[in-house]
């Protein structure tokens, strides 16, 4: 008898489990459809999509069980996916049919006037601000969401009405952040990665009695129109690559244009010849430093060797299990996300790969040479749209399949291509023009953005727009933006290229590369429009801290997270 947590083989389950521990709630697992009779109260932590949520129920034989257990009026808290199964039905997968408890359906959000998938932090509002029960949840915080399909707050509907908590407003949608009605309560946030608002969230609902969270009674009514504008906040997120130094210790390094050897002698003096690897600190302890610091979210980028043979690469799944343990916010893992074959030759495929990174901990994967690839196969077989097919078998197809387009972050590594101003080249509708006000290096000059693959080394002859364009179609979820001319100048961000980018995809779009001062935070955010800016050698020299940035940016009338 007790808490139990249900996991239907999906993605990063772990952190919830982290979470628990945190609070000092234990609980088990639930492993057979008999499991159910012995819970008493239930968590199910969905991660992924609609319909392998679905079949990963039903092919373990717990779809009629978790039904059932529903039913009886034991304590139901679901997160995420965890929520939407509670519906009919998902536009994500139309053929799956959810639990139906609730009688609505899940749409997909409009990305007419947004970036979709909505990926961030946003607030919350009450239908019923008098409510005593409002399970830990705070108005003045804000709650980490990545999910493109939602629940329309249907407030002229009773029948669906009646399950409505809270509402969140993306762009000028309204849907339901939490739903509560009777013994079931679940949010479309993620409390166990929303920092420590959403650890207030589910240590007040276990907290409470089983026989407190078996009644609720319903929520009034409420007309609710979109606000001017939501209370969605720009995110700030600090990055951490990691690789094995010349001692075979791994570490958290930094390089200058993608080059992280020491090219300075203790005199001071410029060397000629590459020296040590770069060491700016242990990468979980710096993770932990940067989650108490306020980070958004967090990435480790594997640059090691072992990326080669990442199911044997023990080291980088430790890192990545104890960062999950200290930091609860999102992290992304990259290097290695591909198909790829063990020394001894055994086959992996790049979703067995993402899924082990998720199992460890990890939120979400990025892919950067292997996306590159996929798009110059897909450019081979033509389309109405210009942009290519894919086949169904690259790694960010494939793992967006599994996961949803959110679990998939795609980084590019372009460099510019400097040419004539009158160039009538295959890249002419994406020439940047430098302006008679710009660095004087730039003034009359034109140039286009060349993708690179293997950390900047090799050319390759595609655009970043072709790119963006191609992996957006493949199922990508966001793009993780670089600038190989930028990286550790301290200049600020290449506003043209960012901006080149965000008016290219409808996808979110973080800026990377070329942050020195708090300023350049503002800057990318009010002249590109993007959606969280990243930045990494300020950050771990502590040149620039995140509290800073966030100072500037509120200063800036830019919204923020800060609680």
């Amino acid at each position: 008898m007790g808490l139990y947590l249900l996991d239907y083989g999906a993605g990063n389950v772990q952190s919830l489990a982290n979470t628990l521990k945190k609070l000092g709630h234990d609980f088990k697992w639930i492993s057979s459809p008999a499991d159910f009779h012995k819970a008493t109260s239930l968590i199910f932590p969905g991660v992924g999509a609609f319909e392998s949520a679905i079949d990963g129920l039903i092919s373990r034989g717990l779809y009629e069980p978790l039904r059932e257990y529903i039913a009886s009026g034991k304590p139901y808290f679901g997160i995420c996916i965890g929520m939407q199964v509670l519906f009919r039905s998902s536009l994500e997968s139309p053929a799956a049919k959810g639990l139906g408890i609730i009688p609505s359906d899940i749409g997909l959000f409009s990305n007419v006037d947004k970036s979709v998938p909505h990926m961030g932090w946003n607030s919350v509002e009450f239908l019923d601000p008098e409510e005593k029960a409002h399970e830990g949840i705070d108005p003045t915080a804000s709650y980490y969401y990545v999910h493109s399909f939602r629940a329309a707050y249907e407030w002229d509907r009773p029948e669906a009405a009646q399950w409505a908590h809270t509402t969140t407003q993306y762009g000028q949608e309204v849907f339901l952040a939490t739903v509560r009605r009777g013994n079931v309560f679940a949010c479309q946030f993620h409390p166990e990665k929303s920092g420590q608002a959403g650890l207030r969230v589910l240590d007040a609902w276990l907290r409470s009695s089983e026989a407190e969270r078996s009644v609720s009674l319903p929520t009034p009514r409420v007309a609710r129109h979109p606000k001017p504008k939501d209370g969605f906040t720009k995110r700030i997120i600090a990055c951490m690559d990691v690789r094995s130094n010349d001692d075979g210790d791994l570490v958290v390094t930094k390089g200058d244009q993608y080059d992280v050897r020491e090219r300075t002698g203790a005199d001071g003096v410029q060397a000629q010849a590459a020296g040590a690897v770069r060491n700016l600190g242990k990468p979980v302890a710096l993770a932990a430093r940067y989650y108490e610091e306020g980070a958004d979210e967090l990435c480790l980028m594997n640059i090691t060797s072992f990326r080669h043979s990442p199911l044997l690469d023990q080291p980088m799944l430790a890192v990545v299990r104890a960062a999950a343990e200290t930091v609860y916010v999102p992290l992304t893992i990259g290097g290695g996300i591909k198909d790829t074959v063990d020394p001894d030759g055994t086959p992996h495929s790049a979703l067995e790969v993402a899924g082990l990174y998720f199992r460890a901990g990890a939120d979400k994967v990025s892919i950067a040479t292997e996306a590159v690839f996929a798009v110059e196969k897909m450019r081979a077989r033509p389309s109405a749209d210009g942009i290519g097919e894919g086949d169904g078998t690259s790694a960010i197809e494939t793992i967006a399949r599994v996961y949803g387009r959110q679990a998939v972050v795609v980084s590019v590594d372009p460099r510019r291509v400097y040419v004539d101003p009158d160039y009538d080249g295959p890249y002419k509708d994406e020439l940047v023009f430098g302006k008679p006000d710009g660095p004087e290096k730039e003034r009359g000059k034109a140039w286009w953005y060349q993708c690179t693959v293997h950390g900047g080394r090799d050319n390759r002859p595609l655009s970043v727009v072709q790119l963006v364009k191609g992996v957006e179609k493949l199922g990508a979820g966001e793009i993780l933006l670089n600038s190989i001319d930028r990286d550790g100048t301290g200049l600020g961000y290449d506003l043209d290229l960012v901006a080149l980018v965000r008016r290219s995809v409808r996808i979110p779009v973080v800026a990377s590369s070329g942050a020195g001062r708090p300023e350049h935070f503002v800057e990318v955010f009010q002249k590109t429009g993007v959606e969280a800016a990243l930045a990494a050698g300020i950050f771990h020299r502590r040149e620039v801290g995140i509290d800073e940035v966030k100072g500037a940016l509120k200063a800036a009338n830019i919204n923020v997270r800060t609680a």
